[in-house]
């Protein structure tokens, strides 16, 4: 007999294939509904049984696949830095990039239209920065470095003016276009500016080019 099955198994080379592609579209399908679930409902509604529903397998897979909860915000907050590679082109699309100044306004710009296309980033980063747990500080620590590693990829062998700290700058201008583009998610506005008309945006557009070339000149 153990023979006999060797002799089959020989000639049963799909099988290993179809048990690997189901197990990576159960696996897809577990990180979508968590992702979705989290963006909707927030981490009050984020468990192993409402993401096992969702995605409709038994939720010992998500343990067997991810290790629980937390190996699922681990792979949640590898796709946003994914997204932020993604989303947001290497090349300068044409326009000159002589400085650090001309660098960060570009980068500036394509930050804020990566976020504008993308609402259900905007809302899980709405979630992570709402709640202090360890569950959304895993998110933010993964998201920031994913952040800082992409700049400095992007800047190559550019450098800020001296005595400029740079870094502390770019946080602040990112935080802003965060904000702005969440606000608008939710409300429409920000402090009376209204961020719904592609009119509006322009104004917004202009006003960080100027912050832009106010601290870097």
């Amino acid at each position: 007999m153990p023979v006999m099955l060797a002799v089959q198994e020989a000639f049963v080379d799909p099988l290993p294939e179809k048990r690997v592609k189901n197990r990576a579209q159960t696996e897809a399908a577990i990180f979508h509904a968590a992702r979705d679930l989290l963006a909707e409902e927030g981490f009050q509604g984020f468990g192993i049984n409402a993401i096992a529903r969702r995605a409709g397998c038994d939720k010992q897979l998500i343990y067997r696949y991810y290790g629980g909860l937390d190996g699922l915000l681990d792979a949640i907050g590898a796709d946003l830095g994914d997204w932020v590679k993604e989303r947001i082109p290497e090349d300068t699309g044409g326009m000159f990039v002589l400085t650090y100044g001309d660098l960060m306004e570009r980068l500036s710009l394509l930050y804020m239209d990566a976020l504008r296309s993308d609402p259900l980033i905007c809302k899980i980063i709405a979630w992570e920065v709402s709640k202090d747990t360890p569950q959304v500080r895993r998110l933010a620590e993964a998201r920031s470095r994913a952040l800082a590693k992409w700049l400095d990829r992007m800047r190559g062998s550019l450098s800020a003016p001296k005595g400029m700290d740079a870094p502390t700058a770019n946080g602040i201008l990112f935080a802003a276009i965060q904000h702005l583009v969440i606000s608008s998610v939710v409300t429409g506005e920000f402090a009376g500016l209204p961020l719904r008309s592609d009119k509006d945006w322009d104004k917004v557009v202009a006003s960080i080019r100027r912050l832009v070339r106010g601290i870097y000149g």
